[in-house]
């Protein structure tokens, strides 16, 4: 049994053996079968390098409207989608006890400025005093000198003087603490009033309502957002764009964008900003494209794909993209030299969608194989063919 088994396996190789001889003399003989080809002139060209990127869409400038202080949504009066103009009313919030304490601010300024005045009054009555005073003093004064008052008499009106004085000081003193009482009064009564005037949210700009945040009922606490706001004239993307590809990615290059809700249109663009943080995880550089033109009914989050031409190269000897082939791990071309594929490794430079720079293997002139029919392999028949099929 086992020396029939190895029978049976030195058969079949030798089968395999056979095959593989008659193929490689099939293939090598006048009678092996040619394939058609069409072949392209290795010169040299000036290349267009793009760069290409998916993008998002987003805005420059996103305003979110809330209110100042805690308070309950009254009212929205705003729905996303919706264009407002700059001052326009967004929503309102209930101000609960904010009115009563502003009623109650503004009494204490109006009791604020009346003590004021009675404070001013009596320095008036103070200041006439103490000048009554001064004479009577300077009078005794001059009169004891001639003695025809007492000293004692003196020191006694010096003394009333001194205590005019003094009351005069304490009036000033008194003036200052009610016009300090007022003013803190009224900026009270002012800060109460422009937080119920912030009671209103009002559109600092124009623009597009994106995001109701809050539905009325809900309790908002200060600085949380009600209504979310873009200024639609600051629509861009942020186009990621392979590490490795973007040498030479600058401000101000030219860009094609295609939205994947207008798959037929190509809008135009400029490189606006390149981010200084790039993606470590999926290594990507970020770039923001802004629109020449802002297309209508542009959305936020809309996905889109741009191609960033950057600037042509000098002339270099360049292959078609279809000609670049692998053959044992090596790239090269493959020629069509009397009637058979000859393979040329190559050193590839330079990849566009144009052309693929060569910087070693060959020296321009050639014509290299672009289309075949079936893969090919080194000394295969070739029958080179126009784009249309005619005998070249």
């Amino acid at each position: 049994m086992k020396l029939h088994l190895e029978k049976r396996w030195k058969i079949a190789i030798g089968i395999l053996v056979l095959a593989g001889m008659g193929l490689l003399i099939l293939r090598n003989s006048p009678l092996a079968p040619m394939t058609k080809v069409t072949t392209a002139p290795v010169e040299r060209v000036s290349l267009q390098v793009s760069l290409f990127g998916i993008g998002i869409v987003e805005a420059r400038r996103n305003v979110l409207i809330g209110p100042t202080t805690a308070g309950r949504v009254a009212r929205v009066l705003v729905d996303q989608g919706e264009t407002v103009a700059a001052g326009q009313v967004l929503a309102e919030i209930d101000p609960i006890d904010l009115q009563a304490r502003l009623a109650a601010a503004r009494h204490g300024q109006a009791r604020a400025d009346s003590a004021l005045a009675a404070a001013e009054a009596m320095g008036r009555e103070a200041e006439s005093r103490q000048a009554t005073a001064e004479a009577s003093a300077r009078r005794y004064a001059a009169l004891r000198e001639q003695g025809f008052v007492s000293t004692e008499a003196e020191r006694v009106k010096g003394h009333e003087f001194r205590a005019a004085e003094a009351a005069r000081a304490a009036s000033l003193a008194n003036v200052a603490a009610a016009r300090a009482e007022g003013e803190r009064s009224r900026a009270e009564a002012e800060a109460l009033a422009r937080q119920l005037g912030n009671m209103r949210l009002l559109a600092p700009v124009a623009g597009l309502i994106v995001a109701r945040e809050l539905e009325p009922g809900s309790t908002a606490v200060a600085g949380q957002a009600v209504v979310r706001l873009v200024e639609t004239d600051s629509f861009w993307l942020r186009v990621r764009i392979d590490q490795g590809r973007s040498a030479g990615l600058a401000t101000g290059q030219t860009a094609s964008i295609v939205l994947r809700s207008r798959p037929g249109e190509t809008f135009t663009g400029k490189v606006a900003r390149i981010e200084q943080l790039s993606d470590a995880v999926t290594e990507e550089r970020i770039a923001m494209v802004a629109f020449d033109s802002l297309p209508a009914g542009l959305t936020l989050n809309e996905m889109a794909e741009v191609t960033v031409h950057m600037p042509a190269r000098p002339p270099a000897l360049a292959v078609p993209p279809a000609a670049l082939v692998r053959q044992d791990g090596r790239s090269g071309v493959f020629l069509a030299i009397d009637g058979k594929a000859q393979f040329v490794p190559i050193r590839a430079g330079l990849r566009t969608a144009s052309g693929v720079e060569v910087l070693e293997g060959l020296r321009g002139g050639e014509a290299v194989i672009v289309t075949r029919a079936r893969p090919l392999a080194d000394g295969d028949r070739v029958r080179v063919t126009d784009a249309g099929g005619a005998q070249s």
